[in-house]
């Protein structure tokens, strides 16, 4: 019964970015004392077998600051020294995104 109860709010607040062929969700999570922690997760098909793989960070919130920090400083650097030309994910596939996220949100609850 206990375990169940903390499943139940570990889950706080969760954003799904697709892009192009991966998938990236950040999860707001909590501890069993209730202290708020993040985890990042990369999702990508894998050609030969159609299985996804997984890569998962977890970003706790006293390394919130120097993260962000070290983000935006490697992303500086390769906007001032390459062309970045960021994709948007829209028109064409937004009724598809759209559609699939109102599926996906529907299991969840």
């Amino acid at each position: 019964m206990g375990d169940f109860d903390n499943r139940e709010r570990e889950e706080v607040f969760s954003k799904k970015v697709r892009a192009g062929k991966r998938t990236y969700f950040f999860d707001v999570k909590a501890t069993r004392s209730n202290d708020y922690y993040i985890t990042i997760t990369e999702s990508k098909k894998r050609l030969e077998d159609g299985v996804f793989i997984k890569h998962k960070i977890f970003l706790y919130k006293e390394d919130f600051e120097k993260f962000a920090e070290g983000l935006k400083d490697t992303v500086d650097y390769i906007k001032a020294n390459q062309e970045v030309v960021e994709k948007r994910y829209e028109l064409s596939e937004t009724p598809e995104v759209a559609k699939t996220a109102d599926d996906d949100f529907s299991f969840d609850i």
